[in-house]
């Protein structure tokens, strides 16, 4: 697959400013996952997944595993499965196509099949989406930013009111919408359909602070009190100088790089949907991956797995699902290869397994990496 995208004038025109339609952006778009093997993956207790069902001019949301569809009917009904890159080989590789984007603002892959009329109704995403359309056709409407008031009546969905479309369009196989932030949307399926949203986040203020408070707390630092020089005549009184020297203890954290370079890097290397890691049974040992050299076997990623790397820190510090692993200094290209590439030829892997072997084996034995043959 090849994405048909002008990446330099979608960038430049649209990220995180404008909507916008592409037609074919991948021809000939074949699906990387058919209805009834999105059905068995709800099913999984690791999976997040979830129905919607349209009733009158309402929603509403039911849990998505389920053995049997029959009682749903053929309409107005849409089945979601979150993180399905986690759990599907070809849906890592749809995910790659859009690394154009940096991978701490992946969140995850999501597919849906839904039958006609099935959609989960007009709403307001905080993050960028690109909408691939599948097999089948959908119609997409997507409003203007503005004041757009909440629907009441669909408990537990949060549903916006009908809104004036700057975009309607019917999508057909391989066709690519692009929506920003704060863009109410709608899609409404014409056929039995499949489709694929890919989302990207960016940390909130509160996720922010609340990560620096857990880095802080984990590294017992942050210890420092307020003192002051004089205090107020009524007892009563927060002084405004009180307050300044209280809010100015932050600032120091606030701008020690190697503070926030731990924290983002834990921060921005989770994923909000569980991991569906590869643990072997048995361990792996030492002479298992001895033979695994000599047979010239690859190093594979775990899909949805992000490795990254802090600009200014040092290259050897990689960040995976929320930890940090230090690489001997001599493995900087190694680490990087780690972090760029999903993955590895024997000879790329090599130098891991010979100055950090027992970094290699405590990744294999969680279930990061595997061997394959």
């Amino acid at each position: 697959m090849k994405l048909n995208l002008d990446l330099n004038t979608f960038l430049a025109d649209h990220w995180q400013s404008r909507p916008a339609v592409f037609r074919q952006a991948i021809a000939d778009f074949q699906d990387p996952i058919q209805p009834d093997e999105l059905a068995g993956l709800a099913l999984e207790d690791t999976v997040s997944s979830r129905i919607i069902v349209r009733e009158g001019q309402g929603w509403r949301s039911e849990p998505g595993a389920r053995e049997d569809y029959s009682s749903l009917g053929d309409r107005d009904w849409q089945l979601l499965v979150q993180a399905v890159n986690h759990h599907c080989p070809e849906g890592q590789q749809l995910s790659d196509l859009f690394r154009f984007l940096p991978d701490w603002r992946f969140d995850d892959l999501m597919v849906s099949f839904a039958v006609p009329g099935g959609g989960v109704g007009p709403h307001i995403d905080q993050y960028d989406v690109f909408i691939l359309q599948g097999v089948g056709e959908r119609r997409w409407q997507v409003g203007d930013r503005g004041v757009h008031q909440a629907r009441t009546d669909c408990p537990g969905m949060a549903l916006v009111e009908d809104f004036e479309p700057i975009i309607d369009v019917v999508m057909q196989p391989g066709d690519l919408l692009y929506i920003p932030p704060g863009y109410p949307h709608c899609g409404q399926t014409l056929s039995p359909s499949l489709s694929y949203s890919l989302g990207y986040r960016a940390p909130s203020q509160q996720e922010l602070l609340s990560a620096l408070a857990d880095h802080l707390l984990d590294s017992n630092l942050g210890q420092q009190r307020f003192t002051s020089v004089s205090e107020v005549s009524s007892p009563s009184q927060v002084s405004l100088s009180h307050q300044q020297g209280m809010i100015a203890l932050l600032a120091p954290l606030l701008n020690d790089p190697i503070q926030w370079r731990d924290t983002l890097g834990r921060l921005l290397s989770q994923n909000r949907f569980e991991l569906d890691p590869w643990p072997p049974n048995p361990a792996l040992s030492h002479q298992d991956i001895e033979d695994a050299l000599v047979n010239g076997d690859t190093l594979q990623r775990l899909g949805g797995l992000k490795v990254l790397q802090i600009e200014g820190a040092p290259l050897t510090d990689l960040y995976l699902d929320g930890e940090c692993y230090t690489l001997p200094s001599t493995l900087s290209d190694t680490a990087t290869l780690l972090a760029s590439e999903r993955q590895l030829e024997s000879e790329q892997w090599q130098p891991l397994w010979q100055h950090a072997p027992e970094l290699l084996l405590t990744w294999l034995n969680l279930g990061y990496w595997q061997l394959q043959p």
